[in-house]
């Protein structure tokens, strides 16, 4: 007959404490912390990696935009082809018109109404294709260039991917000098 104040522990308690595993119902410490840890990694992984990741956006959706343009863009916009060798049809969004790569590269991006370029200035040199004169703004290394029409009113800015060829800017141009009014180079 056992006595109920008997300080002896049961054989299960003995076991636990000599093997250093838990009661049973319970997860170690240990586990509890690598189960919160690798979610957690996970995700800031996750964040670096969209924090870091290159911009797809082309440098002429962040120029500034002029005022009192519509008019003078619907007409550009309006005809400019539908396509060029190796991108699809148009979109319009706004004063922004984008043709899409069929081998899933950088689209050709096209911005009516821009503000002046402010590193325009006398020194500036200037590409002339098919008879407008273009003021390269911006170079990224591997992705394209980015020019802005400066003799023509309202400026338009372009952005040409880097295996995009010469085609779209020389038929741009065109339309650019047949659609819209020139007017002198403001170098500021």
């Amino acid at each position: 007959m056992s006595d109920a104040s008997d300080d002896t522990p049961a054989p299960d308690e003995t076991v636990a404490e000599t093997t250093g595993a838990s009661t049973p119902g319970r997860l170690h410490p240990a586990l509890i912390a690598t189960l919160v840890a690798i979610p957690v990694m996970v995700l800031v992984g996750f964040i670096a990696f969209a924090a870091l990741k290159p911009d797809a956006g082309s440098p002429i959706d962040a120029y500034a935009s002029a005022s009192n343009t519509s008019a003078d863009c619907a007409k550009l916009v309006s005809a400019l082809p539908a396509t060029f060798n190796g991108y699809e049809s148009k979109s319009v969004d706004g004063d922004v018109v984008r043709w899409a790569s069929t081998s899933g590269g950088e689209a050709i991006s096209l911005r009516c109404g821009v503000g002046r370029p402010d590193g325009l200035a006398p020194s500036s040199k200037l590409q002339v294709v098919h008879p407008v004169q273009w003021f390269i703004t911006d170079t990224i290394d591997g992705r394209g260039q980015a020019y802005v029409a400066v003799d023509h009113r309202p400026y338009v800015a372009m952005w040409v991917p880097i295996n995009a060829g010469n085609a779209a800017i020389t038929e741009v141009s065109g339309i650019i000098d047949r659609t819209l009014p020139r007017a002198p180079l403001d170098l500021g």
